[in-house]
């Protein structure tokens, strides 16, 4: 039996997750799940996914990749089949926790871009599982723990998205209800997971204003939020690194977890 809502068969038509394991000794309990971006048309997964495990590992944590399905992969998809894949890997991870040596509330997600937007979908858009559901993925809490947001789009909604990923996820003419409902900024609750946001206002791509609009949602929820923008950097500069100042924000980022005992 195939992968829910696949349209065919060829690698494409497939969502994966990619485990990396911190060195036997060195790990901690948390682990995250990576979304990597690409505007909901392609995946910057060795960019945005592999190496972003890899610097996770190295602070202990088990990085989890997921490549999820999108517009220009196998026979194209949009919403709500990127979010049923991020919230089937953030299950199928919790259910791993005692085999992966995890804390199955220490589970986090961290995306980039769009695939930020997906992260950002994940911690307003969950379900906490049900016993009685027939498929037994979804007896399973799908809520992150908590949210590292890096440039990530947050709005569907004119004049602040990028259009290229509302295109690319909810099609040339969605109606109002839809935009309203993947605008991450109008769906935050108090249940909404804490939040860790990270931009640069010379972001030519994602305006800046989607994080303003994320953290002022999250501060009204009393959600507990940090924020760092850069004055340059520009969009899809990764883990930063030889890119000038926002090369900090993976130490930033370290200690915030630090300070919410996310990681020792």
């Amino acid at each position: 039996m195939g992968p829910p809502d696949a349209k065919g068969d060829s690698d494409g038509d497939k969502p994966s997750i990619t485990y990396f394991i911190p060195k036997e000794g060195t790990g901690d309990s948390t682990a995250v799940l990576i979304c990597p971006g690409g505007g909901y048309g392609y995946l910057a997964i060795t960019y945005e996914g592999y190496d972003v495990a890899k610097w996770l590992n190295g602070l202990g944590i088990t990085g989890v990749v997921l490549k999820y399905r999108y517009a220009n992969s196998g026979a194209g998809y949009k919403h709500p089949v990127p979010l049923h894949d991020a919230q089937r890997a953030m299950s199928q991870l919790r259910s791993k926790a005692a085999e992966l040596k995890i804390n199955p509330d220490k589970i986090g997600v961290l995306g980039f871009s769009a695939g930020g937007h997906l992260a950002a979908s994940l911690g307003t858009h969950f379900y906490f599982g049900d016993e009685n559901a027939a498929d037994p993925m979804k007896r399973i809490s799908c809520k992150p723990d908590f949210m590292i947001l890096i440039y990530r789009v947050i709005t569907m909604d004119t004049p602040y998205t990028h259009m290229g990923s509302r295109i690319n996820l909810l099609g040339q003419d969605p109606g109002q209800k839809l935009v309203d409902y993947m605008s991450n900024e109008k769906q935050v609750t108090k249940e909404t997971p804490p939040t860790f946001i990270v931009q640069a206002v010379d972001d030519k791509v994602v305006p800046v204003e989607n994080s303003l609009m994320f953290y002022t949602a999250l501060r009204k929820a009393g959600v507990p939020v940090e924020m760092h923008l850069y004055l340059q950097g520009d969009h899809g500069f990764g883990l930063g690194i030889n890119k000038g100042e926002v090369s900090t924000w993976p130490e930033l980022c370290k200690n915030w977890m630090q300070t919410l005992h996310i990681i020792k």
